[in-house]
């Protein structure tokens, strides 16, 4: 990766601040950086930040920006990951359970509902590291930030299989 014109090879770590205290984040954080990591890698988990629709939590173990500002504290980047889908052993794959509800609702399908949510749901964090000045162009420690666009993935491999089968 190529990082204020500098390209480097960087080793990453995963912490995710729910499964903690945040008086437990500084040491865990310095930890990383001690064990010879560059960067930390966490997920956004979705139903811990929206509880009910249009509700938002960032209190304790859920204060996202204030992690993120410790472990740029500790001089190491961040890979954020957006979500909506967290593949770490969450409930729910960190889904709100709320979001079962809403009309028409297919998780990680390409529909409508399941869009709109993650879209604003996205926009609402992406907007909050933007006001906090946190992405790498801005001065910050995020220097990726990833959407898992998984349902895309496996209409493309349909799509090849499809193609295979048709063909033989």
């Amino acid at each position: 990766i190529t990082i204020n014109g500098q390209r480097r090879i960087l080793l990453s770590g995963s912490i995710h601040y729910p499964r903690s205290t945040p008086e437990m984040w500084p040491d865990l954080i310095a930890k990383a950086r001690d064990s010879g990591l560059d960067v930390i890698q966490t997920y956004v988990f979705w139903n811990g930040h929206e509880p009910s629709p249009g509700k938002y939590y960032f209190e304790g173990r859920y204060d996202l920006v204030k992690f993120i500002k410790l472990v740029q504290q500790a001089g190491l980047y961040v890979h954020l990951r957006i979500g909506p889908y967290v593949c770490a052993e969450w409930n729910f794959g960190g889904f709100p359970v709320w979001l079962k509800y809403v009309p028409g609702m297919e998780f990680r399908a390409d529909n409508e509902p399941f869009k709109e949510n993650m879209a604003r749901f996205t926009w609402k964090i992406v907007d909050m590291m933007k006001t906090e000045k946190l992405f790498q162009w801005q001065g910050g420690p995020i220097i990726l930030a990833q959407v898992i666009v998984a349902v895309i993935f496996i209409k493309y491999c349909i799509s090849i299989i499809l193609v295979n089968v048709i063909s033989t």
